[in-house]
């Protein structure tokens, strides 16, 4: 199976425009268009009989003491772990495109309804939920896709790798809380065929990317 896009290519940088923030000059950052990026794959095996997908950052800061602070720098040599972007799973057997913007076309504060999703699929938390959980302006569930928005003093280049799930079943049978531990557990024993596609991203000014 192959996972390809038309908004950015296998390890290039991923657009601004399907980040949840962008660097600015006076602020360091600014909020983006948070637009889904298209996807579009091939060769599914002929036994699929729905898709899941998941995008995450395995380059997220291990501690917060430093992320976001004047005169200070998140290290590269600092222990990562994993956060979260999209979670979308029961998408249709025949299906093998997502147009940009289909899923998420703005930031939106508190999170976009779920787990209700577009073409009969159903979304889940993403790991924005966690961090704003104590912004009283932003705090709530944060269903669907939600863009990169790395620490805009991280010394590292993020990764956002998204992988494509073939699976042998119409629905997962995921009763709890859409959360990415509860889907990973479902899909067990159905994974017939999967697929990567990473980009990169940056909102540190001193490790430009081109594009």
């Amino acid at each position: 199976m192959k996972l390809s896009s038309q908004s950015f290519a296998e390890g290039e940088r991923i657009p601004g425009e399907f980040a949840f923030a962008i660097p600015d000059a006076a602020r360091h950052v600014a909020l983006s268009r948070n637009r889904n990026p298209h996807l579009r794959w091939s060769d599914a095996p002929d036994q699929t009989k729905s898709f899941a997908l998941i995008c995450s950052d395995p380059d997220a800061p291990s501690q917060g003491d430093d992320v976001n602070q004047e005169g200070r720098t998140v290290a590269a040599d600092l222990l990562r772990v994993e956060f979260i972007h999209w979670l979308l799973i029961d998408l249709p057997a025949d299906l093998r495109e997502i147009a940009a913007g289909a899923f998420s076309a703005t930031v939106t504060p508190r999170g976009k309804p779920g787990p209700n999703a577009p073409l009969n699929a159903r979304q889940g938390v993403n790991d924005y939920t966690g961090w704003f959980a104590n912004d009283h302006d932003m705090c709530g569930d944060y269903y669907g896709y939600d863009g990169p928005c790395p620490p805009w003093n991280d010394a590292r280049i993020h990764r956002y790798i998204f992988t494509l799930y073939a699976l042998d079943v119409a629905s997962l049978s995921v009763s709890e809380r859409l959360t990415a531990v509860a889907i990973r557990q479902a899909m067990r024993g159905h994974i017939l065929a999967e697929a990567n596609l990473t980009g990169v991203y940056t909102l540190n000014p001193s490790l430009a990317l081109a594009g």
